[in-house]
């Protein structure tokens, strides 16, 4: 632990740079941080990063292309306070702070302000099955702190906003091709085009790989997606965004307790269709109305057995969810000094999943909010943040979440930021009424009850309090961002194994989904660097140490103590370039697991990324061409299986280690 906590003497240094800055400058010398980016996820309110109410990380195109990643979530890896892993190849286990369930619920993800999260069963996200590439990506806004009163309950931790580019942005053609070890080979092409009128991208990929060497965990995924802007006046503009993808993945384990978890190829397909229109009266006045579509189905089934006596039996997480949001939003000066913006939104979700819910459909859920956020310049130093939303479904009571934030520009390079909120977590349709049986399909005899419904648990609820301070140093070229944090949580739930109401065939138990009786506290820093020590050098540094405190053993277990990484992008002349990676990662149980007295968590490792990539041009032709390399240096473990690794034969291995995995990438500009 030694090596993560910072030194007292690195504390005070900060501390004296910060008031020594904050003696010397005054807030009209200057303007605070031309060079920082406008971000728009942390109110509804567009705004300069340092008036953000809360911390707020942006990941940009340029830095996003230099990673080379595959996918979404391994950029995140390199955001203070999230806690990222896989499973399997294919399987993202994304959090902020940890704490996640199997399928992480406590983070809000949007693609252009849609909320990806499947409504269906589960819940969570599949990261390697959206219907979106990389490519098309403008920059990601990771909002780091409890943010349900912009974006409601599943911004119970953070929000993740992922922005795609402008139709109209880099007319032209793109393609982009790989293949590497694993049987990676991903093909990838995007065109875009139009007038001043009307402009239209469109994305196409397909990407394959047979994930960990050791696993059953190959995946082929097909995507198409489409952006289309409007400008049907010169107030008005309507974009449409569609998307889809199929996708097939291995699952299971060969070994797995009465095949519990066998060895079988699930498909998913992923549709949305999302459109939005805006008015705009002015730089400080502007109307958006939002309405999308998301329908998602899976075909996940294969046979289980228990010899003799029950030598076939049939099972299924076959689903099929349909989700219908509208949105509508008002933004506008209240003064010279004061902006607002408020809104309405509704929701309604559809799930068919017979087998998870004993053969019932369980009830439509709907979903209505008010929202409002007001930001404030009480003085030119002082900016006062308000929010607000009141949330309703059919099934729990009205929740108000109220947020207040502070921020102090002391200093033409240093900006103090401190501030409240609440908010609440919405529960999946699986949590209130997942019902599992296994039957025989000749005798009809129970043979276990894996889960059984709780419908009257109660909600999560979170109280944050957060110090922040973001400041300039000019003389390294650097950003430093500090949020300090005390998140307590009550009526978390946890997954609670029983024996079964009635009796079973097999000797198994069964589990139900309850309130922890006591709160969960998570206390901690993050620290992000971002320095320019030459001209063509950029080192992104961050830190994050956590005290967590429940008391239940395995929920602190879900949380990893500490997490760090440093970012190494290099230019060398010549359209060289580099981009290395080191990320170090504390014991982490991801999910709650199921096994009866199975306590695992992976233990603490590191591990490398590293990308060696050349640009040129060939016939008028922009080409790039990049040796990529992740999950290299010591064999290491990121999420276990708790079911597998609790296994006689497996005990004391990693029974899903991370593979190492190399590729070559070639791009092309049409």
């Amino acid at each position: 632990m030694s090596l993560f906590r910072p030194p007292a003497g690195v504390l005070l240094a900060l501390a004296g740079l910060v008031s020594g800055a904050a003696v010397h400058a005054s807030p009209e010398e200057s303007p605070f941080f031309e060079d920082m980016p406008t971000v728009l996820s942390a109110s509804r309110l567009p705004e300069p990063l340092h008036e953000a109410p809360g911390a707020v990380t942006v990941l940009d195109r340029d830095f996003i292309r230099a990673t080379g990643y595959r996918d979404v979530a391994r950029l995140l890896r390199l955001v203070p306070g999230m806690q990222v892993g896989q499973e399997r190849g294919h399987a993202q286990w994304v959090t902020y702070h940890g704490l996640g369930s199997d399928y992480p619920t406590e983070i809000q993800v949007l693609i252009d302000g849609r909320s990806v999260f499947a409504p269906s069963s589960f819940g969570g996200v599949n990261w390697s099955g959206l219907p979106l590439t990389v490519e098309e990506i403008e920059r990601i806004e990771v909002v780091r702190g409890t943010n349900s009163n912009a974006y409601g309950a599943n911004a119970f931790l953070g929000v993740v906003n992922i922005i795609t580019r402008h139709s109209r942005q880099d007319p032209g053609g793109h393609v982009e091709a790989n293949a590497g070890t694993h049987r990676i080979g991903d093909l990838a092409a995007a065109w875009a085009g139009g007038d001043e009128r009307i402009g239209v991208r469109l994305s196409a990929a397909a990407l394959n790989d047979d994930g960990f060497g050791s696993l059953f965990d190959g995946r082929h995924t097909g995507l198409v997606s489409l952006r289309s802007d409007l400008r049907a006046s010169t107030r008005d503009e309507l974009t449409l965004r569609a998307g889809f993808a199929d996708q097939r993945r291995d699952l299971g384990y060969p070994d797995s307790v009465f095949g519990n978890n066998a060895q079988r190829t699930s498909t998913t397909h992923n549709g949305t269709l999302h459109l939005i229109w805006r008015h705009t009266d002015g730089p400080d006045e502007e109307w958006m109305a939002s309405l999308y579509r998301n329908h998602e189905s899976g075909v996940d089934r294969w046979n289980a057995s228990a010899p003799p006596a029950y030598p076939s039996v049939p099972l299924d997480r076959n689903v099929s969810s349909m989700r219908t949001n509208a949105e509508f939003q008002h933004r506008f000066a209240l003064g010279p000094s004061t902006r607002l913006v408020w809104g309405l939104e509704g929701r309604r979700d559809e799930t068919d999943a017979d087998t998870l819910f004993a053969g019932l459909r369980p009830p439509g859920f709907e979903l209505y909010r008010a929202f409002s956020n007001l930001a404030w310049h009480a003085t030119p130093a002082w900016q006062i943040n308000l929010g607000a939303l009141l949330e309703k479904s059919p099934d729990t009571a009205a929740q108000f979440i109220p947020r207040a934030f502070v921020n102090w520009q002391a200093s033409a390079t240093d900006t103090f930021r401190a501030g409240y909120a609440r908010a609440w977590e919405q529960r999946n349709l699986f949590d209130r009424y997942g019902d599992v049986r296994a039957y025989d399909p000749v005798s009809r005899a129970l043979l276990a009850w894996p889960y059984m419904p709780n419908p009257a648990a109660r909600v999560p609820k979170v109280d944050t309090l957060e110090l922040g301070y973001l400041g300039r140093f000019r003389a390294l070229d650097a950003t430093v961002d500090v949020r300090l944090f005390n998140e307590r949580i009550t009526d978390f739930v946890i997954r609670e194994v029983i024996d079964p109401p009635m009796p079973v065939a097999l000797p198994l138990r069964t589990s139900r989904f309850v309130n922890l009786p006591t709160p969960v506290v998570l206390r901690g820093v993050e620290t992000q660097w971002r320095l320019r020590p030459a001209r063509d050098t950029e080192l992104l540094i961050n830190h994050t140490l956590i005290d967590r405190r429940a008391d239940d053993a395995t929920v602190t277990k879900r949380t990893a103590p500490y997490v760090a990484s440093l970012t190494w992008l290099q230019q060398y002349g010549g359209g060289w370039s580099s981009t290395a990676s080191l990320l170090r990662m504390g014991p982490l149980a991801g999910g709650y697991g199921f096994v009866p007295g199975c306590d695992y968590a992976a233990r603490a490792y590191t591990t490398v990324d590293l990308r060696l990539a050349r640009r040129f041009t060939r016939g008028g032709r922009q080409i790039e061409v990049a040796l990529n390399g992740i999950n290299l240096g010591a064999p290491h473990q990121e999420i276990a299986d708790r079911s597998e690794q609790c296994l006689p034969a497996h005990l004391g291995t990693p029974v899903n280690p991370a593979s190492p995995m190399g590729w070559l990438s070639l791009a092309v500009a049409l």
